[in-house]
């Protein structure tokens, strides 16, 4: 039911698309079927991107993702520029019901592809731009956050924190490297990867993330499932990353001790893990804990930070949400998550969200800039 209603929305968003952009600027003849046609080719290329893009040879997939998601993208844009315009167009309907040509065509005509010019020029420079900020790579962004528990002696640990990294048919060994040699130069205490680290199989992918292997800090690098490791085959992950030296925490905690301080840092599988039987459970992960410690929690999902709050959690650390990634979709991720990006406090519990150093469908990011976060622990 669910696709079905997804997939019948899409369809009558791309007539309303089809309508504004192509029959009320064209007449009837070869440019109208040949527009027309190039529509549903580039919706019959978003829609095998869907289908394909996590467990298809990325070499193969890639073909379909290129043209399918960045239509995608153009399509959000310039669904959102044409009803903006529909405000202009409706002041100027009675302009437009005058019989009085310009430029040699009907008023209505002229109208119909001045707004069309200006959607499709506003939406192709966004996403030029918005895949410009996607493809460069993220950028190091650094938080200090002060932990009511932290032991002073813990104080100046760094987590970088690494989320959304999303290896698939766009992404792949080389997008890992450059992660991995942006977080050895911060030279951090520990590295937490919270979910959404591939798009795409053990088989398909093992090549493009094994510079992971390469991450260097004090206390090792930890990893939580996101929701993509679950479509794309979560067991497989979760026995793969240890091949590279990589953690994982599932429902479980480890002590962490730096400089003679110790704090506990714990993971939990996804929020959605549940559809798998293989629940989230902070309690689990906590259980038997010193509670005069300060624990940081990596949690794939914002919306587990009311279970933390729950258990009493310090420090809660997420991804998921790419901040948005194309503006102003923010607004409906805020809706359902609560948090979209940066820290936020929750009761006696902190959260704090990453944009994500990837992308997922669309190469493109707009008012999101990706990054990879130092959190920096400091006692009160």
């Amino acid at each position: 039911m669910f696709l079905i209603v997804v997939g019948g929305g899409l369809a009558l968003l791309h007539l309303y698309i089809w309508k504004r952009l192509v029959r009320d600027t064209t007449s009837p003849g070869l440019v109208r079927r040949v527009a027309a046609v190039a529509l549903i080719l580039l919706v019959a290329f978003m829609i095998a991107a869907f289908i394909f893009g996590t467990r298809s040879d990325p070499a193969v997939a890639q073909w379909f993702a290129w043209p399918g998601y960045l239509w995608l993208a153009l399509f959000y844009y310039l669904m959102l520029a044409t009803l903006v315009l529909e405000v202009p167009r409706l002041f100027l309907r009675k302009w437009a019901r005058s019989e009085e040509p310009i430029a040699g065509v009907s008023r209505r005509v002229f109208l119909a592809r001045g707004t069309a010019v200006v959607a499709g020029v506003a939406a192709a420079g966004i996403v030029g731009y918005g895949t410009t900020v996607a493809m460069g790579g993220p950028s190091v962004t650094r938080v200090p956050i002060t932990l009511r528990r932290l032991d002073p002696r813990a104080s100046g640990f760094r987590i970088a924190l690494i989320s959304d990294v999303h290896l698939g048919p766009l992404l792949g060994r080389s997008f890992t490297q450059r992660v991995v040699d942006l977080v050895n130069e911060q030279r951090p205490d520990a590295v937490a990867i919270v979910g959404d680290l591939v798009d795409g199989t053990v088989a398909h992918l093992a090549e493009a993330a094994e510079p992971l292997r390469e991450l260097r800090s004090t206390h090792g690098t930890f990893f939580v499932t996101g929701n993509h490791e679950y479509y794309s085959g979560y067991t497989e992950w979760v026995d793969h990353v240890p091949t590279l030296g990589i953690r994982p925490l599932r429902n479980e905690r480890v002590a962490i001790t730096h400089n003679g301080g110790t704090f506990d840092l714990a993971g939990v599988n996804d929020a959605t893990a549940y559809q798998w039987q293989d629940n989230a459970d902070v309690g689990k992960a906590l259980q038997g804990r010193d509670p005069s410690r300060a624990v940081v929690l990596l949690a794939h999902q914002p919306v587990d930070v009311q279970d933390a709050v729950d258990h009493d959690v310090d420090l809660q650390l997420s991804g998921h949400t790419h901040g948005g990634q194309i503006t102003p979709f923010e607004l409906l991720v805020s809706l359902q998550q609560g948090a979209v990006a940066g820290l936020s406090q929750h009761g006696a519990t902190q959260l704090y969200v990453t944009r994500g150093a990837g992308f997922w469908g669309p190469p493109v990011r707009v008012g999101a800039p990706p990054d990879i976060t130092i959190v920096e622990l400091r006692a009160p």
